[in-house]
C-alpha cells in the first residue's frame, strides 16, 4: 500500500549515541510511516559484541564490515522503504550507509550525556556497558550541512519526536498523517 502512495518509500536512519531511543523511536516512526524497520545491533557479528560487552569500544575497523551489511539492506528496501535503528556515529559511516541508499535521511536522536548514561546503566542484559557512553560521544559527528536530515532532542516523547520528524519530511508522510496541516 505505502509504496502505491509513494512513489519512492522513505528510508531512514534514526542515529545517535548507545541509549538514546533509536529501536524505540525507530519501531514507531516505521510504524507511521508503514515500512519495515531493522535495529542495527541485530545485524553485529558476534565478535563485536564480544568486544563491546567486553567494555572496549569498536573501531573503524570492527565496525566497515558490519556497516556494508547494513547498506546492503537499506539498499534491499529501495522498493517498500525502511527504517533502521543505527548508531553511525561518523560521517564516513553514513556514507557508507548511504552507498546503499543514496536517497537515506536522518534522524538523529541528540542529547544529554547524564540521561544516556543513566538509560545505559538501566539496560540489564545488554551488551553495550554504561562505561562505554563517553567513546559513543567522543565518537560522535554530528550532521553536517550537507547531510539529509534533522536533529531531535531525545528527551521528547517518542510521539513528539515521530511527529517532529513527520513534519520536517512531510513527503515521506502517508496522506492524512495527523502531524501534518490539513490541505
Amino acid at each position: 500500500m505505502s509504496s502505491e502512495l509513494r512513489p519512492h518509500p522513505p528510508r531512514v536512519v534514526v542515529m545517535g549515541v548507545t541509549g538514546c531511543g533509536k529501536t524505540t523511536v525507530g519501531a514507531a516512526l516505521a510504524q507511521r510511516l508503514r515500512v519495515p524497520f531493522a535495529d542495527a545491533d541485530d545485524f553485529h557479528p558476534q565478535a563485536n559484541i564480544d568486544k563491546m560487552s567486553a567494555g572496549i569500544p569498536l573501531d573503524d575497523d570492527d565496525r566497515a564490515p558490519w556497516l556494508f551489511t547494513l547498506a546492503g539492506w537499506l539498499r534491499e528496501h529501495a522498493g517498500t522503504g525502511a527504517i533502521l535503528g543505527c548508531s553511525a556515529l561518523k560521517v564516513r559511516y553514513r556514507d557508507i550507509l548511504r552507498g546503499g541508499a543514496p536517497d537515506l535521511t536522518f534522524l538523529h536522536l541528540a542529547g544529554d550525556r547524564e540521561v544516556v548514561t543513566a538509560r545505559v546503566a538501566g539496560r540489564p542484559g545488554h551488551f553495550m556497558p554504561a562505561s562505554l557512553v563517553d567513546s559513543q560521544y567522543a565518537t560522535l559527528e554530528p550532521l553536517e550541512g550537507t547531510e539529509r536530515g534533522v536533529a531531535i532532542d531525545f528527551s521528547l516523547s517518542v510521539d513528539e519526536i515521530v511527529d517532529t520528524y513527520v513534519r520536517s519530511f512531510p513527503e515521506q508522510a502517508l496522506p492524512g498523517d495527523p502531524a501534518l496541516p490539513i490541505r
